[in-house]
């Protein structure tokens, strides 16, 4: 198709709009940028002695720790991280320090770090290459010391180290000489409890009354109720231990016992439910008792245990509409920070008063979601063929019927985790284009009893698979989904999924988007990293036999390559501990070597996933660009996401981008020069004529749109917008020798558009 047929199909989609700006097709889309990009403010706490409040938000671009007044004022930045976000924080007992984790370019090898409230350099109190180290523990009676996990002396396992915050003095406060990856210690520190995964995928405790007494054997756990049953830990005084368990039962509840000198005795069931495993806690800062547990299955539901808090949940239930979750509390417990959770809005923070029984609304994590339409998450029961039922999530766009949609079959990561009800930005980001957006828990997530989880062993490629199969059925049956147009969509064990998929079912799916996805079970398990040594038996018993090669290969996509026919996008962290790069890489060579067409994307500065939202947003783009091309729903013009990320187009496989060009290996030459927009007057005669053909064109048909609608109703910047998404979506349909003219042709009115939507 030559540039003019292009853009007159594109400028005639235009035209046959109806001209109301509330129509979808020139109903303005939500930014990438409110969407993906830095939150306004989020992560917040309260310090232990109750005067202060933090929370991340941006600093120069890039997320990090704040601190204020609890009571207002000016906030500040008491950290100054350059280039990787701070996410997981905490405030030190001792109220003057901001303990927090971060790694190198999502190795994962993450340190913990601490930094007064004054700002200032902050230390490393887990130095080392190749050290992975998190926060264990910490105590009110030890205000200026944490334990922390580090595996600085072997990779494989992880010791205690008890290190005081205010020297970075570190000593060795229990050594793994055992392969243990469950310590567990009681209010004092002593470790009482201590676990490991056994030869058959299940794990064994033992435990001791005092550092002192001898260790003897608490539980032995089977695989099947290995990931349903464990120990939590001790109350304050000592006099209580808890554990979920699911032996004897379906779903994990909360149970308790009495420890002493001989073992554990006096088990007594706190709570359990046939709704769901026990999914939440709310637990006394105090006494460590649980005040409240929470069943999940569709949604959250609280169960109160201690009724002195009773009060406090029915009022904070008339403050706002959301799922409440109590994100903080102080240590006398007084104040409260919370949050309410929307699936139609941004997450909202409170502080609640407890004294005065009285909420105080401080802010929104993005508060440009407060004035946006966002759809709606409803929670569906998806049946399988052979009798399971898959909890799921359904968002249509608000601004359509729900029928015959082009649908994103959004498949989570673990797989031993789960989707849930809530702002989900991928949800709405799709769902803003045009999409239907299915989320399926199928049998091997999580939460959802023993039975459900199990169903899922040594089923990759399987009947894990059935169920994202059957999943599609129900949506084309009931009407949301056009067959045709249904794509799959993944993150981890999401993207071996989406490769299984297009291998497997290759008619099913329209096209496919795997992020950090594994492509063969044997190449994973042999690159995972050291620290997983101890549980490496898990997968044995959940994913594949580790000494039958063909079972390996014909579980895994890689394997079955040539059946590919449909459009696949791979997005990869060059620095990813989970799945390598090579397992991106290996894939990507078997198409090329099938012939197969791929677009492949890397990003040099990320790991399992992309945590720098320049990256994030950029690869964003591209699976827009991609998805409208292949499924037809909107896209927003990819504008400079790309130019200002780390983004390495490695493969295009016929996807053009304005702005994006195929990769080349340093010091190696390309096969074909990659194609760049020149100056409109570096551009030959005949498409300089083109172009200026073209905007004759458009300056007509927006006057004469202009002319239809009521004066001052009129969207020039939606129109411009949507042109340019159609142009774009048919770009690899231009020919080489137009492709020039091309990009400048869409630059042009990329500018156009820019200066339209500036304030």
């Amino acid at each position: 198709m030559d540039l003019a047929t292009l853009f007159c199909l594109a400028l005639a989609s235009v035209q046959s709009q109806e001209v109301s700006t509330d129509a979808p097709e020139s109903r303005a889309l939500i930014p990438r940028e409110v969407l993906f990009g830095n939150p306004d403010r989020a992560g917040v706490k309260i310090s232990p002695d109750g005067l202060h409040l933090s929370y991340v938000a941006p600093l120069d671009g890039v997320m990090n720790v704040w601190v204020m007044q609890v009571n207002g004022g000016e906030a500040r930045a008491v950290t100054s991280s350059d280039d990787r976000p701070i996410s997981s924080y905490t405030w030190a007992e001792n109220s003057e320090q901001i303990l927090y984790s971060q790694d190198k370019g999502g190795n994962e090898n993450t340190h913990v770090f601490v930094v007064g409230l004054n700002g200032g350099e902050a230390r490393d109190l887990t130095p080392g290459d190749d050290v992975k180290a998190s926060i264990s523990a910490s105590s009110r009676e030890r205000p200026d010391e944490i334990l922390i996990s580090s595996n600085a002396r072997q990779a494989e396992v992880s010791d205690l180290l008890r290190v005081n915050t205010r020297t970075g003095e570190s000593v060795m406060h229990f050594e793994n000489d055992g392969g243990y990856v469950s310590m567990i210690s009681d209010p004092d520190w002593t470790v009482r409890v201590r676990g490991r995964m056994t030869a058959d995928g299940g794990s064994s405790y033992d435990y001791r009354d005092s550092e002192a007494a001898e260790w003897v054997p608490f539980e032995t756990i089977g695989s099947e109720d290995s990931l349903t049953t464990q120990p939590l830990g001790f109350s304050r005084d000592g006099s209580r231990f808890w554990m979920i368990d699911s032996r004897g039962r379906d779903t994990a509840a909360l149970v308790s016992m009495t420890p002493g000198a001989d073992g554990m005795s006096d088990v007594e069931v706190v709570f359990e439910s046939d709704v769901s495993d026990v999914a939440d806690s709310i637990t006394d800062p105090e006494t460590f008792e649980p005040q409240a547990l929470a069943t999940n299955r569709l949604r959250r539901e609280w169960h109160v245990l201690d009724d002195s808090i009773q009060p406090d949940l029915d009022a904070l239930s008339e403050l706002s509409e959301g799922e409440l979750e109590i994100v903080s509390r102080t240590r006398d417990d007084r104040t409260w920070v919370v949050a309410f959770l929307h699936d139609d809005g941004p997450v909202r923070y409170w502080v609640w008063s407890r004294d005065a029984q009285a909420g105080r609304f401080l802010f929104s994590h993005r508060p440009e979601l407060e004035d946006v339409t966002l759809s709606n998450m409803t929670g569906v029961e998806i049946p399988t063929r052979d009798g399971l039922s898959m909890p799921s999530y359904l968002t249509v766009p608000h601004f359509s019927d729900g029928k015959n949609l082009p649908m994103v079959l959004l498949v989570h990561g673990g797989p031993w985790a789960r989707d849930s009800w809530g702002y989900n930005p991928y949800h709405q980001w799709l769902a803003d284009r045009g999409y239907a957006v299915l989320s399926v828990n199928f049998r091997g997530s999580t939460g959802f009893g023993k039975a459900f989880l199990n169903a899922g062993n040594r089923e990759w490629y399987g009947k894990m698979q059935d169920d994202l199969v059957d999943a599609v059925d129900w949506a084309v049956k009931e009407g949301v989904a056009d067959p045709d147009r249904v794509a799959i969509m993944g993150g981890s064990y999401g993207g071996y999924a989406t490769l299984a998929a297009l291998t497997r079912d290759p008619e099913l799916f329209a096209c496919g988007v795997d992020i950090v996805g594994p492509s063969h079970v044997r190449t994973l398990l042999d690159t995972i990293p050291a620290y997983w040594e101890p549980i490496k038996v898990m997968f044995e018993t959940r994913v594949c036999p580790f000494d039958d090669a063909e079972y390996q290969d014909a579980i895994s996509p890689l394997t079955h390559v040539a059946n590919i026919t449909r459009p696949l996008l791979i997005g990869q962290g060059a620095n990813d501990p989970r799945v390598k790069l090579s397992e991106s890489d290996q894939i990507v060579e078997a198409m090329d070597q099938n012939g197969i067409p791929v677009t492949y994307v890397v990003f040099p500065d990320e790991g399992h996933g992309f945590r720098r939202p320049e990256n994030n947003k950029a690869f964003n783009a591209i699976t827009e660009a991609f998805l409208a091309e292949h499924i037809g729903g909107r896209a927003e013009p990819v504008a400079d996401d790309l130019e200002v990320s780390t983004a390495q187009m490695r493969r295009m496989g016929g996807l053009m981008i304005s702005g994006a060009s195929e990769w080349v290996e340093p010091g190696e030459d390309s096969d074909a020069p990659a194609v760049e927009a020149v100056a409109y007057e570096d551009l030959r005669p005949e498409d300089q004529k083109k172009i200026n053909d073209m905007l004759v064109q458009i300056d007509a048909v927006i006057s004469q749109m202009r002319a239809q609608q009521p004066e001052g109703e009129f969207d020039e910047a939606a129109i411009y917008q949507m042109m340019l998404s159609n142009i774009e979506r048919g770009a690899a349909q231009v020919p080489e020798e137009e492709k020039q003219a091309f990009l400048c042709f869409v630059e042009m009115i990329k500018k156009k558009a820019n200066a339209l939507q500036a304030p």
